[in-house]
């Protein structure tokens, strides 16, 4: 970009957040700081820069779709009656592949064909709707997935959405979720005003006012179900049908497949149609067909087992690196990342790709001035994918990998205790002795997955953290308010919704503030195993005595899932005393609340469990499920902790039988198993 275009998107940019801050002192602090006139002009001018100088419009949308400000914490905040998680992502035949090849594991079901329903995946703003006895009652936006904000009036403004079901077949509470979407043709009428037609979307559902949403031609397609009570429906398929007889409009290239020739077939069908579609589609979704497999194969901490999406081609674009910048992640990883000009690829402005690690910039022979080939698919961050060498300069310089971090200690590569390899990854050892990995926790702690804060976001944290507002964990719960509210941009309202959501947050489920403390290997899935074997916090807190961690590390050791990486990490971590004081403190501020089953009364309630050999009916992934799901803990092996040894039909570890024969545990084989559970 040439210096004059520079200088004028500076200016423009300066002038928008001026905008933005006349907006948030009007509508959120009902506090004016200017006339009317006086903005009137402002927002005049803007539009004129934008007219003059197309390149800022499609690269920021026109500030003539800022009515208002963000209404964060204006709309009601309610629980989902289950999670909206995320979809898992597939990118190419192999990843479908081991998509079916775990569900058949999960399920034991090795030589049966799984049947799917695919859809489109519409890239528009999800939406879940629930009737009782057929009256539209509740209309949620997805939030974080298990809290939405309330915009069921919004929401009845699109006219593919029925008010009252009639039909008296309809269970009598039916949760209905879909996608809300603009067409191509129509955002061409208004794409003067928004960025583009997800953003349109978006931004028209979170109005203040139904009148300003229902002049924005929103359109909704119905794909799947939530709570439903009684629940009549067997297949996906038979509840699409039936959401047609209510009147919900259902994708018309839905379609059922079996097998992996159908699923590549339909992809590349659809992939070839994307571009005449009268809505924006990044790839398709598919699901497992029969609702009952759908229960049973659940989800993980992230997204359902029994779905997938499978996405398009990723998008590839010509660029040069300017330069190759290293960063430091919150486990110290440290890594490369190029610095390109400015490219499109796929609808978004991409300037930075990341390159991984020091040995995939030797195989690639990466050097900075190099044109190459980015690829983006999906929402993965970009990453280079080839160099153009016929088209590297004299000025090509290749990128030396420092060996010390940006704090200045020495880095090093693990080996692998599995492997014996060494790492591919460099890392910073300091841990919050390091200042960049102390900020890179900050800002994992209050991610969506640990303490969930609004409003206190990376470019937040960013903040605060160089005027020394916070430094450490503890601090997020103790600001100092009359400070922030100095601070250009923020004003009483957006002060009090901070504090309000900081306050919500306190009151955190065990096995979520386990992960966000962000001791490395120790993810959702982790945390929750963790969590049901302490129970509370300060039983897990005893891990911080000297004294006990021998003892503590070696029960944990029998868990099912903790492996000696985890081991290992959870050592690491709780020997360093800054961990321990800084865990310390934070706890103080906080209400952590036990870990429960989701059964507390469960048949297996507070019973160790062990299984050995296959299983015939079930896969050991589903029996381990099933015991959770009834109060009990699975155990990785026999010791005197273990209260029931359960022996598949194939094949049990001897060695396992004999010890619990010695020790006294009570021994079932798998029949016996399935009755004592009446399953």
């Amino acid at each position: 970009m040439k210096k004059i275009e520079k200088d004028i998107e500076s200016d423009y940019l300066e002038k928008v957040e001026k905008l933005k801050k006349y907006n948030n002192y009007y509508y959120n602090d009902d506090n004016p700081k200017v006339s009317d006139s006086e903005y009137d002009i402002l927002k005049k001018n803007l539009i004129n820069i934008e007219n003059k100088y197309k390149f800022l419009k499609s690269k920021y949308g026109s500030v003539s779709i800022l009515v208002g400000a963000p209404v964060t914490n204006k709309f009601k905040k309610i629980k989902h009656s289950t999670a909206m998680l995320s979809l898992s992502n597939s990118f190419n035949l192999d990843d479908i592949k081991d998509f079916l090849k775990k569900i058949q594991n999960y399920l034991n079901m090795k030589k049966e064909k799984i049947e799917l329903s695919s859809e489109p995946k519409i890239d528009g703003i999800s939406a879940s709707l629930t009737y009782e006895k057929g009256k539209l009652i509740k209309g949620l936006s997805r939030g974080d997935g298990f809290i939405g904000e309330d915009i069921l009036q919004n929401l009845k403004t699109i006219k593919q959405i029925p008010k009252i079901i009639s039909d008296k077949s309809i269970p009598e509470i039916v949760e209905v979720r879909g996608e809300v979407y603009i067409g191509k043709k129509d955002f061409q009428k208004i794409k003067d005003k928004f960025a583009n037609p997800r953003n349109a979307a978006g931004g028209s559902l979170r109005q203040k006012n139904p009148r300003v949403t229902s002049k924005i031609p929103l359109k909704f397609y119905a794909y799947g179900m939530g709570n439903i009570n009684p629940q009549i429906f067997s297949k996906q398929t038979d509840f699409l049908s039936k959401l047609i007889k209510w009147g919900f409009s259902v994708n018309k290239l839905n379609k059922l497949v079996i097998n992996l020739d159908q699923i590549e077939k339909q992809h590349k069908e659809i992939e070839k149609l994307r571009s005449s579609l009268d809505y924006d589609i990044d790839g398709l979704v598919y699901k497992v067909n029969n609702i009952n497999l759908q229960n049973r194969l659940g989800n993980t901490a992230n997204s359902p087992r029994w779905a997938t999406a499978y996405k398009f081609s990723s998008e590839k674009a010509e660029t040069k690196i300017k330069d190759i910048i290293i960063q430091v992640g919150r486990t110290g990883a440290i890594t490369p990342v190029a610095k390109v000009e400015p490219v499109t690829v796929g609808g978004v402005v991409v300037s930075n790709t990341t390159l991984h690690n020091e040995d995939e910039i030797i195989r690639k022979d990466i050097r900075i001035h190099d044109t190459v080939i980015i690829e983006r698919a999906g929402d993965v961050i970009p990453k280079v994918l080839s160099v153009d060498t016929s088209k590297r300069t004299s000025n090509s310089k290749k990128f030396e990998f420092p060996d010390r971090c940006l704090c200045g200690s020495k880095t090093i590569k693990e080996i692998s205790s599995s492997t014996k390899k060494e790492d591919a990854v460099r890392r910073c050892t300091k841990g919050y002795d390091c200042s960049f990995i102390a900020k890179e926790k900050l800002k994992h702690i209050v991610s969506k997955d640990a303490f969930n804060i609004e409003g206190l976001g990376k470019k937040v944290i960013d903040n605060f953290w160089e005027i020394k507002i916070i430094k450490e964990p503890s601090d997020i719960f103790n600001l100092n308010y009359e400070k922030i509210e100095k601070l250009e941009g923020w004003g009483k309202t957006s002060i009090k919704n901070l504090s309000s959501a900081i306050d919500k947050s306190k009151k955190i489920s065990l096995n979520r503030f386990i992960f966000s403390l962000g001791i490395r290997h120790i993810g959702q899935e982790n945390a929750k195993i963790l969590a049901n074997f302490f129970g509370s916090v300060s039983s897990f807190l005893q891990l911080s005595s000297s004294r006990n961690i021998k003892t503590i590390l070696n029960n944990i050791s029998d868990l099912d899932g903790i492996g000696e990486t985890q081991i290992k990490s959870i050592e690491s971590f709780f020997s360093n005393k800054k961990n321990i004081t800084i865990v310390n403190n934070l706890v103080k501020s906080l209400k952590v609340q036990n870990f429960t089953n989701s059964k507390k009364n469960g048949i297996l309630k507070d019973k160790t469990i062990l299984f050995t050999g296959g299983m015939e009916k079930i896969s050991r992934s589903e029996a381990k499920s099933i015991v959770e799901n009834e109060g009990g803990k699975v155990l990785g092996s026999v010791s005197k902790k273990l209260d029931l040894l359960i022996l598949g039909n194939s094949k049990p570890t001897k060695s396992k039988v004999i010890k619990a024969k010695n020790l006294g545990i009570k021994t079932i084989n798998e029949l016996e198993f399935y009755k004592l559970l009446n399953i």
